[in-house]
This record gives C-alpha cells, sequence and structure tokens, in this order.
C-alpha cells in the first residue's frame, strides 16, 4: 500500500471471482481500516468463504485488485488444534522455541484467561476453552488482519456470548483490522463497527455502527439496526422477540 493508504489495512477493487459459470464475486470494492471492526453477513453460498479464502491467499481473484498486510491470521469454527500438542504448543506453533515466543505465548493464553491450562492437551479441553487457544494462537502474532470464520457457531449460547465479549475486549486492546464472518444479526449488532451483507455477488448493505459498547440488544437503536439487516436479508423479524435469529 501506499504511504495514502497508511490507516487501510484492506483494499479490494473490482474484484471478480468465478468457479465455472457461476460468479460469486462481482467486481466487489472493499476497504477495511487499521482497527475497524467489519462483519459480514449473507445467506449461505453467496461467497463469503471465497473472500476470506482471497484475503488469505488462499485464491486468486480472476480480475481486480487486493491489498492487504503481510501479517493476518484467522480463527475458524473449529479450533484446528493438534491433538498431540499441549494448550502452549499450540499457541506458539509455527514460532521458533525461544524465552521471548514462549513468553508470548503464556501472555496471549492468560489474556484468554487460560493461564492455568497452558499444559493442557486438546482433548480435555471444553469447546469454549479450545476455542479461545485458537484465540490466542492468532493474536500472539500481533496481526494487522484478523479474520473470524464463524469462530462462535458450534458454541452454546452462553459460551457464544461470552466469547463475543472477550473477542471484542481482545480487539480493542490489540487494534488489528477485522473481518468477521457470522449469519447470526444479533452478533453483527453486538460486535461489529460496521455490516457488510454479500448477495448475488456484491454488497448490498454497508451499515454503520456507532453505538456505545457493551450494547444493549434492548435499546432501540440496537433494534432498529438488527430489523435493517434482517429486512435486507429477507427475514421479517419481530423487535421485541429475545432469542436469537440466524439467517441459514
Amino acid at each position: 500500500m501506499t504511504a495514502t493508504d497508511s490507516l487501510l489495512a484492506v483494499s479490494l477493487s473490482g474484484v471478480r471471482k468465478s468457479f465455472g459459470d457461476k460468479t460469486v464475486l462481482d467486481r466487489v470494492d472493499l476497504e477495511i481500516r487499521r482497527g475497524e471492526f467489519v462483519v459480514l453477513l449473507g445467506p449461505s453460498g453467496t461467497g463469503k468463504t471465497t473472500l476470506l479464502r482471497l484475503l488469505l491467499g488462499q485464491e486468486r481473484p480472476d480480475d481486480g485488485e487486493i491489498l492487504v498486510p503481510r501479517q493476518r491470521t484467522v480463527v475458524y469454527q473449529e479450533p484446528r488444534l493438534v491433538p498431540s500438542k499441549r494448550a502452549l504448543s499450540n499457541v506458539v506453533l509455527g514460532q521458533p522455541r525461544t524465552r521471548q515466543v514462549t513468553e508470548d505465548g503464556r501472555r496471549a493464553l492468560d489474556e484468554v484467561d487460560l493461564a492455568d491450562k497452558h499444559r493442557a492437551w486438546p482433548a480435555t479441553l471444553s469447546g469454549g476453552e479450545a476455542q479461545r487457544v485458537a484465540l490466542a494462537r492468532a493474536l500472539v502474532r500481533e496481526p494487522e488482519l484478523l479474520l473470524l470464520d464463524e469462530p462462535f457457531a458450534a458454541l452454546d449460547a452462553l459460551t457464544r456470548l461470552r466469547m463475543q465479549d472477550l473477542v471484542g475486549e481482545l480487539v480493542a486492546r490489540h487494534r488489528p483490522a477485522v473481518l468477521l464472518v457470522t449469519h447470526d444479526v444479533d452478533e453483527a449488532v453486538r460486535l461489529a463497527d460496521r455490516v457488510l451483507v454479500l448477495r448475488d455477488g456484491r454488497f448490498t448493505r454497508d451499515l454503520g455502527i456507532d453505538l456505545p459498547r457493551p450494547r444493549d440488544r434492548t435499546d432501540p437503536a440496537t433494534l432498529r439496526h438488527r430489523t435493517t439487516l434482517l429486512a435486507e436479508l429477507g427475514v421479517r423479524s419481530n423487535p421485541s422477540e429475545e432469542s436469537h435469529v440466524r439467517h441459514d
């Protein structure tokens, strides 16, 4: 990126990606600023995962330009821990085993409230604990871009809320640019600075959410954003309902 782009972590211009006769991304433009938390919503099969793979360099666009920082990490729906390595070894996986790296790994585990689990085997961890190890592994590398691919989807409702709070706190502390893919509208409104809706290969909504944190899901402004996003996804909603609504 040029000096004029110093506040940008991600820049996509005219990006197109097709698989056979199906155009998944149709000349999309996207900018994400450093420290900005962006959430991507959309029906299944609309290109959300393809976009993540492009940002990771796992796919190449058919056309257009993608600029991303060199230092980027990803957390998936499954923790993807190595079963034969303890928690700390999973956090520093792939890094040289120096004293500094070990200290950084312990500090990362402490940040996700797992300091006492540094010698635990993955099989002994709960789902939420394993996902926190995966988050520590991503953040210990101090990424400029953090990609989150439905990281809370497999967790129970209470653990999901706690993980959302934890991710929000850690992102505020480390200040990477974030792109979170989710189907959960409530999750999007709870965490995002901006919410994008991807449909038919294009962004159909770019909604800024300028609300103080922590966010009260019963607040009228929160409910308005929720209703707007559900309508964009083709879902009618009763704003007073209490349950989480997902669009799968």
